[in-house]
């Protein structure tokens, strides 16, 4: 029996291994999150000293990407041996502290670990074995770190959305999420109301109420998804940021002068649209029909 019919025949063990696949790209993500941000730092200083004439500082000519070098513990530099880095079983068999210097390890990790492998998981349940599944995949992986850099740095990488634009309007050659006419006006519909938005909000206050990096976001989103999905995206990522902000107002964890990143938000309206944007949409256009 041919490997996609076996699948076909057996979802769970699609699911099983998606969730699998997740984890271990989880702990690669921690890197991801941790890392491309300095990276990103490194480089503007570099051309900040670059225009002034200034030389290269011999701390930054070292190697930092995402391979090298090797991850260790912040506290006490303790390498991370393979057997430390296993996801989430090393967590725990750590009892979340470096195994050199007792330093408490951020619970961040397994945690992010286990949402990729629950998000991967779903997405194999929703697609089945089909392209579609490894698109979405490699969708869901990227808008999991793109959030959390958000969360810490209130950056979107340019690095992770762009190239994520261009493969969702290259996806749409292929119709695996929408056509390609649908995904180019999504792309423009999507930058074009966050951009718009943001000009008014400017104007009317004098205050910029988001990034450039949320334009991108929702034109990426609007590629993949084509352009009926974008007012979906729009409508849940405002209802579950206005929710989650007036919470942590009422909570006393944020002031009205600390900025909230929006990224996140959008990030997961668009993996809602991803898998369960169709009927959705469909119900409500429908319902328009009707009416």
């Amino acid at each position: 029996m041919p490997p996609i019919e076996y699948l076909q025949y057996h979802p769970a063990m699609l699911i099983g291994a998606a969730g699998l696949l997740g984890l271990v790209l989880g702990s690669f993500l921690n890197v991801v999150i941790h890392r491309l941000p300095r990276m990103l730092e490194r480089e503007w200083h570099e051309q900040c000293r670059q225009l002034r004439g200034q030389p290269n500082d011999p701390g930054d000519e070292a190697p930092f990407n995402l391979m090298v070098p090797r991850s260790r513990c912040p506290d006490c530099g303790h390498p991370i041996s393979a057997l430390e880095n296993i996801p989430v079983l090393s967590y725990l068999l750590l009892r979340g502290r470096c195994s050199a210097c007792g330093t408490r390890i951020s619970a961040r990790y397994p945690l992010i670990e286990l949402l990729t492998a629950v998000l991967s998981a779903a997405v194999a349940w929703r697609f089945g074995p089909t392209w579609q599944t490894l698109a979405a995949l490699a969708l869901t992986w990227a808008l999991i770190s793109l959030s959390m850099i958000d969360l810490e740095h209130q950056i979107l990488p340019d690095n992770i959305t762009l190239p994520f634009l261009w493969l969702g309007l290259t996806l749409s050659l292929f119709g695996l999420f929408t056509d390609t006419r649908s995904s180019i006006i999504g792309a423009l519909a999507g930058y074009l109301s966050l951009w718009t938005v943001y000009k008014l909000f400017k104007a009317a206050t004098g205050k910029e109420g988001m990034g450039y990096g949320d334009f991108k976001l929702l034109a990426l989103l609007g590629a993949w998804l084509g352009w009926r999905s974008v007012p979906l995206i729009i409508l849940l990522s405002s209802v579950v940021g206005a929710g989650v902000g007036i919470a942590m107002l009422a909570g006393g964890r944020h002031t009205r002068s600390q900025p909230i990143p929006f990224g996140p938000y959008l990030a997961a309206a668009g993996w809602l649209a991803l898998l369960f944007g169709a009927p959705i949409l469909d119900a409500y256009w429908r319902w328009l029909t009707l009416h």
